[in-house]
């Protein structure tokens, strides 16, 4: 089953950092946030990523590029150019790498990776860390029925709410005063006719496609009590850092 994480965007609240590089690729612990939402997803054996990519792409296609290089010791012949890697850490993933344009937004980044997308898949953004369980999600997901299940969590009032009613969302509105305390927090999953729903490059995942879906009572909630955190500024990416530094990840198995 496909993973995909939407890793294109600007970044432009996390400014201090995200001028030189993608967020995506801005480090907790010394590894790019990226690797730790792929860790989580890996540790549940979904290991086939497809990163739609944007805003400075070549830097993270680098890293999947030289990732054997960065995460292991070895010996290099400067002669030859032949390398001899040693106690090479096993990563088992296979990473899909995209351009799907600087510009493009959410639903079209994801509309082009449709060439990929032949069976449900599962989504999320490139810059939030949760102890979500998922294979309960995907559970959860094949018992309804419905054709998106979005996970549900509980933080401040700058994400898109989600009217619910039972499990099934009722509506979905991007960014506005919170009356029942549940917003969007990515991890989706997704059944490949959503995509349908997808009009061009120019379409924000977040209004149209997930609002119709919703219209259609296809849309349903995954709620998730546990730790969700993204990583908008400079203030959350700190928080995160002190969580690693504390040994106190939740995200991590």
């Amino acid at each position: 089953m496909k993973v995909v994480i939407l890793a294109g965007g600007f970044g432009t609240r996390l400014a201090e950092v995200t001028t030189t590089i993608p967020k995506p690729m801005v480090t907790i612990g010394g590894k790019p946030i990226i690797f730790h939402i792929m860790q989580r997803y890996a540790a549940y054996g979904l290991n086939d990523f497809a990163l739609a990519l944007g805003y400075k792409s070549e830097l993270i296609k680098e890293y999947f590029m030289n990732f054997r290089v960065k995460h292991n010791d070895f010996t290099i012949n400067l002669n030859s150019g032949s390398i001899d890697y040693h106690a090479i850490k096993p990563l088992d993933w296979n990473v899909t790498l995209i351009d799907t344009g600087e510009s493009t937004m959410t639903g079209g980044r994801l509309k082009r990776l449709r060439p990929y997308l032949n069976e449900t898949f599962l989504l999320t953004y490139g810059d939030g860390l949760a102890n979500i369980d998922i294979s309960a999600l995907l559970q959860f997901h094949k018992k309804h029925g419905k054709m998106v299940t979005v996970t549900a969590v509980h933080p401040g009032a700058r994400f898109g709410e989600l009217s619910i009613d039972g499990d099934l969302v009722k509506s979905f509105k991007e960014k506005p005063q919170l009356t029942q305390g549940w917003v969007n927090g990515g991890f989706f999953v997704i059944e490949p006719e959503f995509l349908d729903l997808i009009d061009s490059d120019e379409t924000l995942l977040e209004h149209e496609p997930l609002e119709r879906t919703a219209a259609m009572n296809q849309l349903m909630a995954y709620k998730h009590e546990g730790f969700w955190q993204c990583m908008d500024t400079k203030r959350d990416h700190d928080y995160l850092e002190s969580l690693w530094l504390s040994n106190n990840a939740p995200w991590v198995l």
